[in-house]
């Protein structure tokens, strides 16, 4: 009878356990909403003058490390360093360049131009050295700087363009097909790839071992106006290595297409022609006969820099030994240049409104029932103002194994400041599981997603979660939608064009009187409901076929499964 009792009773346990047990997936509605209201006074915190722009290395820094480990300590989280701390130590280098001179070209005639430091170029070095020197390099133009075998393009064709000073056309090689518009089948088209980031070109000049590399800005195919690129020309910080970045080339650097046309037409060529003929597989690199000089100095200072990382262990006792990420960048670019008197770019949007999402899915995680099976890291990086670094580091000494990493949800501000959308743009729509889930999550709420609607600006290579993707983790990353409800058509897109001609990357990124965070709300608890879904799975979220991440993926969960 014993027996028979203990049968029983294991049944009934079973019976009830299966039947509080929901079947399929909490719909987002029956979700913890998100505290628009808390969120918004996070936002205005950590953009706050206060916080003096939240540039890495500075006491804006100090203050965003404490303020975001306390808040995380509040929402009941655990130190989500294994070393049992709330911070990840990302050793950088600053580096600040002094006396400048402006960058002199010389034609073998002896004619010359001086471009102009900020006004006609910015650049800068990544070298850890206290002088700079650019002595009478030799120029070349090797039109996009590009070499992709997959498409069969190569634009250096076999020249040696080690210790010249190479010109390189910003974006992908932009190729037309027969009714005019730009080829899918190369370079996916209207959608930008690596190759057209613009730390593949320096990366590029880098290997081939290129004394400088100057990148002609133009706006349409830069995705943003000059002066973002102004704003670079401050403190630049790279992750300290043993070799000082001696590996890189000297001068990082661009110019304007007004100072290009200049430089082509000291060289004797039409810069628009040059253009044009980069545009084919037949260019070959053009000698410009000029050469490039000119000097500065480096201040240079080591940082301690830090990401910021808090946990939810894990319900299940199995599963809580796998991951789901979280993450938004907490860095702006400080104290800069004054515009308009104003000297401190506090980086409302970007990104004091991602990381206030990121603390907002925080407390939704601590309140969701049944408790996320999987655990949930919540990543605040650093320095993604100066090349993804924050994100690169985890990405390279992960805390937690990346094969146990289900996925990333990534947050810069990609949330809605202007009120509830019917859409959701999807940037790389397509790439993999997870966008099947932000389809049935936004499903659920009646907004449609859509493709990103800007792709040749290469948003996909822009932000923290493309260090996640380089490593094989499949990871999400949405923009706000067009279609806001109850205004014109059009009106998102508008509010967003506004903010990129004028508030990206300038002291104005403030909070704004007329932001409506309900749109906010719902963008943040979508993402979310993502993350949730992924920690409550039966089995891991995959990159599509086809995909340039997958086989990175694929070997390493093979490898790890041999273990």
């Amino acid at each position: 009878m014993r027996i028979r009792h203990a049968a029983l009773a294991v049944l009934l346990t079973s019976a009830i356990a299966c039947a509080s047990e929901p079947k399929g997936p909490i719909p987002v509605k029956d979700l913890p909403d998100i505290d628009t209201k808390l969120a918004l006074d996070d936002i205005k915190k950590l953009a706050s003058d206060e916080f003096e722009g939240r540039s890495p290395g500075s006491m804006g820094e100090d203050l965003t490390v404490q303020f975001l480990s306390d808040q995380f300590k509040a929402i009941g989280l655990k130190p989500g360093n294994p070393d049992g701390t709330w911070t990840q130590a990302v050793p950088l280098v600053g580096l600040t360049s002094d006396k400048m001179t402006p960058l002199k070209i010389t034609a073998k005639n002896g004619k010359s131009l001086d471009l102009k430091f900020r006004d006609q170029f910015v650049g800068w070095s990544r070298r850890v050295t206290d002088k700079i020197e650019l002595a009478k390099s030799d120029m070349i133009f090797i039109g996009y700087g590009v070499q992709a075998p997959e498409y069969g393009w190569d634009d250096l064709k076999g020249v040696d363009v080690k210790g010249k000073t190479i010109v390189v056309l910003v974006n992908d090689p932009q190729v037309k097909g027969a009714d005019g518009q730009l080829d899918a089948a190369i370079f996916k088209g209207n959608a930008m790839t690596y190759y057209g980031r613009w730390t593949y070109k320096f990366d590029k000049a880098a290997e081939l071992g290129a004394d400088a590399v100057i990148i002609v800005h133009e706006t349409a195919t830069a995705g943003y106006g000059w002066n973002v690129v102004r704003n670079m020309a401050g403190e630049r910080f790279d992750l300290a290595t043993p070799n000082k970045n001696m590996d890189k080339a000297k001068l990082d650097s661009w110019m304007s297409v007004e100072a290009a046309k200049d430089l082509f037409t000291l060289a004797g060529l039409d810069y628009d022609k040059a253009k044009a003929a980069a545009q084919t597989k037949d260019f070959k690199p053009m000698p410009l006969n000029l050469t490039a000089s000119l000097s500065f100095e480096q201040k240079q200072r080591t940082v301690n820099s830090r990401n910021v990382v808090a946990k939810l262990e894990g319900s299940d006792p199995t599963l809580k030994n796998e991951y789901v990420v979280f993450s938004a960048h907490w860095d702006h670019f400080g104290i800069g240049e004054p515009i308009n008197g104003d000297k401190i770019y506090n980086g409302a949007a970007d990104n004091a409104s991602g990381t206030a999402a990121l603390l907002a899915a925080a407390r939704v995680a601590t309140k969701v029932k049944p408790a996320p099976k999987r655990t949930m890291i919540f990543l605040a990086v650093t320095a993604e103002e100066q090349g993804l670094l924050g994100s690169q580091y985890y990405g390279t000494f992960p805390l937690y194994p990346l094969e146990k990493t289900l996925a990333n949800v990534n947050m810069d501000d990609n949330l809605s400041m202007w009120g509830r959308t019917k859409d959701t743009m999807v940037i790389g729509l397509g790439a993999s599981d997870l966008d099947d889930y932000l389809k049935d999550v936004a499903g659920e709420l009646g907004k449609t997603l859509k493709p990103d609607g800007e792709p040749e600006k290469g948003f996909y290579y822009r932000s923290d979660h493309f260090n996640f993707a380089k490593v094989g983790v499949p990871a999400l990353d949405t923009d706000d939608g067009d279609d806001v409800i109850g205004k014109p058509e059009g009106y998102g897109k508008q509010k967003k064009d506004y903010y990129t001609e004028h508030d990206y990357h300038q002291p104005s990124d403030d909070v704004k009187a007329d932001w409506d965070l309900s749109g906010f709300g719902q963008d943040a608890k979508i993402l979310f409901t993502v993350g949730y879904r992924v920690a409550q799975a039966d089995k891991f979220p995959e990159w599509k076929p086809g995909n340039e991440f997958k086989s990175i993926r694929d070997k390493m969960l093979g490898a790890a499964s041999k273990k």
